[in-house]
Formats: structure tokens, C-alpha cells, sequence
């Protein structure tokens, strides 16, 4: 049993939902992001996003691509992404999850990207913009690797293309729970709901299906956890959090409000009795 779906056993058997959080790598600092996961981790995070920044990161809304800028301009890479992935698995068992596009990938070498992925503590890797279609040699080898290939499903997927891409995603099916891109929201809009009913009858049973793009807040994570999504991913607003405390440089309290905000959305994700 790979780590990710270890992970939504554990969760189920204690009657959780799962908290995936997503963090820009390389942000503020490089060296904050091990510090940062720590404090994500010590909250209650059963999955961490490592965002690997990219120039023109066409799912993201201006947090995280501000983020992303400022991480870029730091001197983030993939390899050096890689060896923070390295040392936050050295102190915490906690899975780790790759989010990037496909063209660092791409320049990296996909066999090279996924070797030293495994060799850093990788579980899975999510790229928004590579479709089912094209995905033949990069699955091959993330599954040589042992390293689950998470799809995307959005809002305006259609019911049967939604029923490929739960056969070939692994560790969980990501999904967009509206249209436009990550970002903060106030509240879980009536569509999400509907949406989420309607996807768990393709992958209930299949896979483990999160929920992310507008969640924020302990409620929003309450709703779609109560609605039957196996966890609910939350970023934005942690990038937010970082970037507003840097800014008034107070890490110390950036790391205690990120420990904070965190014990509250996973307190969020347990689930009514039966």
C-alpha cells in the first residue's frame, strides 16, 4: 500500500476526513519552507502541496502566482524543491505531493524528474495542465518510481471523460470544485455540492476524491468533508497568511497563526457519526 492511500485508511478508520494544504516552495525564502511544512504538519495536515513555481501558472489565482513570482526571483528550481521534499521527510512521515506544470517536468526530464522525486520522499505528483491523452509515458514511469499520478477533474468535465480519468488517477482524483482559478471564496457555492454528489458516483469506492480551488475557511472544509469529499485541500489562503506576515516581518507569528489556522480547518474534517 503506497503512502497516499495508507494515509485514507488511516483517515476513515478514525472517522476523518483528510486535510491536503498547499504551499508556493521557495516562499517567502527557500530556507522557510521546511520550517513552514513543519508548522502545517504540527497543525494537523495529512498531506502537503509542494508547489514547484512556474512562470505562467494558468490555474492560479494572484496569490499564489505573486507567490510563485517572488519564489522565482528567490532562485527556486525543481531540484532545489526537491531537496527541501528531501529534508521535511526527514523529520516528518507525513506524504508529499508535487504540484507543477508539465514543462518543468518536461526540461528536467521526465525519468530524472521522477527518480530524484522517489529519492526525495515524493508520494505524488499533480500537473494541472497535462491531459489523460497525453500523460501514456509520464504515468509508465511515475508508476516504475512508486509515485501516484493525482488527475484534475473540473466543474465542466464531461461524465464520461470523468470516468477515464478516475481509472487512471492514483492516491486521489482532484477536484476543481469551480470554474476559474485557486483562490479564496466566501462560501461553498450550491454548485460545488451538486458536484460533488454527482463525481462521488463515479469514484466511490475507487478512489479517494478531494475537494479543492475556493476552500478556505473551517466551515468550507466542514461542508464538503459532510458531503461525502474525502478531504478537503486548502492553499490560497495559507499563501496569504505567509506572504501578510512576511510583509510585516513577524515570523513568529507566521508560523503560529499557520499553526493555528491549520488545527482549525483539521478539526473541520471529522466526520458525523453514522
Amino acid at each position: 500500500m503506497r503512502e497516499i492511500e495508507k494515509t485514507f485508511s488511516d483517515l476513515a478508520a478514525r472517522g476523518e476526513g483528510g486535510l491536503i494544504v498547499y504551499i508556493t516552495a521557495g516562499f517567502p525564502e527557500l530556507e522557510d519552507t521546511l520550517i513552514i511544512a513543519d508548522m502545517l504538519i504540527q497543525g494537523g495536515a495529512d498531506i502537503v502541496e509542494l508547489g514547484i513555481p512556474f512562470s505562467d501558472p494558468i490555474a492560479d489565482g494572484p496569490t499564489i502566482q505573486s507567490a510563485a513570482a517572488k519564489a522565482l526571483q528567490a532562485g527556486t528550481t525543481p531540484r532545489k524543491v526537491l531537496e527541501i521534499a528531501e529534508k521535511i521527510r526527514q523529520r516528518n512521515k507525513t506524504p508529499l505531493v508535487i504540484l507543477t506544470y508539465y514543462n518543468p517536468i518536461y526540461r528536467m526530464g521526465i525519468k530524472n524528474f521522477f527518480e530524484t522525486a522517489k529519492a526525495s520522499g515524493i508520494s505524488g505528483v499533480i500537473v494541472p495542465d497535462l491531459p489523460i491523452e497525453e500523460a501514456g509515458e509520464y504515468r509508465k514511469i511515475a508508476v516504475k518510481n512508486e509515485v501516484d499520478t493525482i488527475f484534475l477533474a473540473a466543474p465542466s468535465t464531461p461524465l464520461e471523460r470523468l470516468k477515464r480519468i478516475v481509472e487512471n488517477t492514483s492516491g486521489f482524483l482532484y477536484l476543481v470544485s469551480i470554474y476559474g482559478v485557486t483562490g479564496a471564496r466566501e462560501k461553498v457555492q450550491e454548485q460545488t455540492i451538486k458536484l460533488i454528489e454527482k463525481t462521488l458516483t463515479i469514484t466511490r469506492g475507487k478512489i479517494p476524491l478531494a475537494v479543492g480551488f475556493g476552500i478556505s475557511t473551517p466551515e468550507h472544509v466542514r461542508t464538503v468533508i459532510q458531503r461525502g469529499a474525502d478531504a478537503a485541500i486548502v492553499g490560497s489562503q495559507i499563501v496569504k497568511i505567509i506572504e501578510d506576515k512576511h510583509n510585516h516581518n513577524d515570523e513568529e507569528e507566521m508560523l503560529r497563526a499557520l499553526r493555528e489556522y491549520t488545527n482549525q480547518l483539521k478539526k473541520a474534517t471529522k466526520k458525523k457519526s453514522p
